[in-house]
C-alpha cells in the first residue's frame, strides 16, 4: 500500500527525501522580528517548513491555573497566564509571517492547541495543522481539525498504542491527510525513552500514512535512525541561540546543527540505494590494488601438472580471479610458465 502526503506542494513519502520542520514554537519570546530572523536561518539551513504553536489561552487554561504565579527562571511575567499571553502572537503578526514565508520559500503552519485557535488557523488558510502530544486523547479537537481538511501531523508523546489507534480511527474517516510521529514528551528524554522503534510497529499498524519522529533529543544523530527505520519526517526545535530564556531553548538546535542535519538526512536517502548489490564504476581503480589474482609462485615447465604450491595469489586484480583456483589445481600447462604469471583457463589441458 502507498503512502503519501503532501504539504504545500510537497510531497511526502517512502522515496522522498526526509520533510524537515524547524520548531520555532515559543523560541522566538515574544519578538516578531526575532521570529522573522528565525524563519530565514531555518529556510537557509534547509528546513521546508517553520511552524509556531497557537493557544487561545483564556479558553485553554483553567482560571485557576492562568492566573497562578509563575516563578520561573523562563517567566516573562508574574502569573502563568500573563506569561503565555507575552508569548503569543496575534492576527497581525501571524499575517506578517505568512508574507514573509512566502517571501522565502518556507511553509509556515502551526500547532492547533484548542477549538478556538483552529479557527483563528482556518480563517488564515494555513497550508497543514499540527496535534500536539497533550491532545493525543483529545479526539474532539482531532476530529475538529480534520474537518477542516487539511494536512494534519499528530505526535504521540506519551501515549499508549490504544491512545495512538483511537486518534487514528477518528481522523482517518474524516481526514486521511495525517502523519502520525513517533515522540517522547521529554524535555529532553533519556535516551532509553526514545523507543525508536515504535516507528517501525507504526509503518507497520498504519501502512496508509507517513510516519515520522518529532525529536526532543539533544543532538542530531537519532533523525538519521529514524529515516532509516522509515520515519519520512522530522520535527525539531530550533532557535538562534539555545542559551536564551525559554523553556525549550537548550534542547534546541542552532542553526549549524539545522543545518547538518538536514544535509544528513538528503544524504541518508541518497545513500539508502536501491538494495541490489553491484560493483560501481568508482570502486575499479581501488579493487585494482587490493583485489587479487591467481599467477605462478615460479617458473613452471610446458607439461607439468599444477599443485596448490605453484599458484600464488598477488596483486593486482587483472587476472584470473582466487575463487577459480579448483579450476586450476591438477592440470597441464599447454606452456612454460614464468614466476609471477598469469594463469589462464586457455593455457590449461
Amino acid at each position: 500500500m502507498s503512502r503519501a502526503l503532501t504539504i504545500d506542494g510537497i510531497t511526502i513519502d517512502d522515496d522522498s527525501d526526509c520533510y524537515v520542520i524547524a520548531e520555532i514554537g515559543h523560541n522566538h519570546q515574544g519578538d516578531l522580528e526575532k521570529c522573522k530572523q528565525m524563519f530565514k536561518a531555518a529556510k537557509e539551513c534547509g528546513a521546508h517548513a517553520a511552524k509556531l504553536q497557537k493557544r487561545d489561552n483564556r479558553a485553554l487554561f483553567t482560571r485557576q491555573m492562568y492566573d497562578s504565579p509563575y516563578n520561573s527562571e523562563n517567566a516573562y511575567a508574574e502569573t502563568y497566564g500573563a506569561h503565555r499571553e507575552f508569548l503569543e502572537f496575534g492576527r497581525d503578526e501571524y499575517q506578517e509571517l505568512q508574507a514573509y514565508a512566502k517571501e522565502l520559500g518556507i511553509t509556515f503552519f502551526s500547532t492547533a492547541f484548542d477549538h478556538k485557535s483552529a479557527d483563528f488557523l482556518a480563517d488564515l488558510d494555513m497550508p497543514a495543522y499540527k496535534i500536539a502530544s497533550g491532545d493525543i486523547t483529545n479526539i474532539p479537537l482531532i476530529k475538529y481539525v480534520a474537518e477542516i481538511g487539511k494536512p494534519m501531523v499528530i505526535s504521540t508523546g506519551g501515549a499508549t498504542m490504544m491512545d495512538v489507534e483511537r486518534a487514528y480511527e477518528a481522523v482517518m474517516p474524516i481526514n486521511s491527510q495525517v502523519c502520525i510521529m513517533q515522540c517522547t514528551s521529554g524535555y529532553p528524554p533519556e535516551w532509553s525513552e526514545l523507543n525508536l522503534k515504535v516507528i517501525d510497529t507504526y509503518r507497520h499498524d498504519f501502512p496508509d500514512i507517513v510516519i515520522g519522529f518529532s525529536a526532543h533529543d539533544n543532538g542530531i544523530a537519532m533523525p538519521l535512525v529514524a529515516y532509516t527505520l522509515g520515519a519520512r519526517m522530522i520535527e525539531k526545535h530550533f532557535t538562534l541561540n539555545r542559551a536564551w530564556k525559554g523553556t525549550d531553548q537548550a534542547f534546541s538546535l542552532e542553526p549549524v546543527g539545522l543545518r547538518k542535519m538536514v544535509r544528513d538526512l538528503e544524504r541518508a536517502r541518497i545513500s539508502m540505494g536501491d538494495g541490489r548489490k553491484h560493483r560501481y564504476p568508482s570502486e575499479e581503480k581501488p579493487l585494482f590494488k587490493m583485489a587479487k589474482k591467481l599467477v605462478a609462485a615460479r617458473d613452471l615447465p610446458a607439461g607439468h601438472k599444477v599443485t596448490a604450491e605453484d599458484i600464488a595469489i598477488k596483486v593486482p586484480n587483472d587476472g584470473l580471479p582466487p575463487y577459480e583456483v579448483d579450476r586450476v589445481i591438477g592440470r597441464e600447462l599447454k606452456h612454460a610458465m614464468t614466476e609471477d604469471q598469469d594463469f589462464k583457463l586457455e593455457d590449461l589441458a
